[in-house]
């Protein structure tokens, strides 16, 4: 993947939770067609970009799927599935890690930062980086459970209120949004950031020199990495 489809990957997702918390303030199927459309740019910008013909294809076809769904009410309807699909599905990553034969994801990371097999290691460490791993896995799950409790319950908008039945306790849609779009993901970054500064109080040999040298290492660890990690 080259440099520029890395960072417009990365700016569409950025640009998404605002988007989508927009859309849900906005009410219109235009706006929420819009930012599901940021969201289908995610994952085929970098096709897109090497001008492969089905990633175009597909991009028309969905660009018109968006236009026709964009006069009706599914288009809202489908930003409720993102903030719990996504972090589920994250979940479920770091949590079948900890079952079968390989490592953890977490200690494939450490792992591949320190450039150290696994078996070589530091007991500690490798304690420590399973822990993590179930960690954001539960901590995944947690988010991925609150979002889909606000997609049922929330009012109007939400799927109790589309099907005809009021929640038992109602939440405004727009708070909803606010919370699945934008806190949620303020609470992973904040984690994030919180991990790595603790990690550094226990850990103090590190193969990286501060946050954004340990960023840009992640970063160059590389795609085949990645997809062999979450396969």
């Amino acid at each position: 993947m080259s440099k520029f489809a890395v960072v417009a990957r990365v700016l569409f997702a950025l640009a998404y939770p605002p988007l989508a918390y927009w859309a849900t303030r906005n009410g219109s199927g235009i706006a929420a067609a819009l930012a599901i459309g940021d969201l289908c740019l995610v994952f085929l910008i970098d096709p897109l970009l090497r001008l492969r013909g089905w990633a175009w294809l597909l991009t028309a076809l969905l660009a018109l799927a968006l236009s026709a769904l964009a006069q009706t009410e599914v288009a809202q309807i489908l930003l409720l599935v993102p903030p719990v699909l996504f972090l589920g599905l994250l979940s479920w990553l770091f949590g079948r890690s900890l079952r079968g034969p390989r490592p953890a994801l977490i200690t494939r990371i450490v792992s591949a930062l320190h450039g150290l097999p696994v078996d070589q290691l530091p007991a500690d460490l490798l304690r420590y980086t399973r822990r993590l791993t179930a960690a954001w896995a539960l901590l995944l799950a947690m988010l991925a459970l609150v979002n889909g409790v606000l997609a049922f319950a929330e009012v109007p908008g939400g799927v109790l209120a589309r099907l005809g039945h009021a929640p038992a306790w109602g939440i405004a849609r727009e708070t909803g949004s606010l919370l699945a779009n934008l806190v949620n993901y303020g609470v992973v970054g904040g984690f994030f950031i919180g991990e790595y500064l603790l990690r550094g109080r226990i850990f103090k040999d590190r193969p990286y020199r501060h946050f954004f040298d340990f960023v840009h290492r992640m970063g160059k660890l590389g795609p085949a990495f990645w997809r062999d990690v979450l396969r």
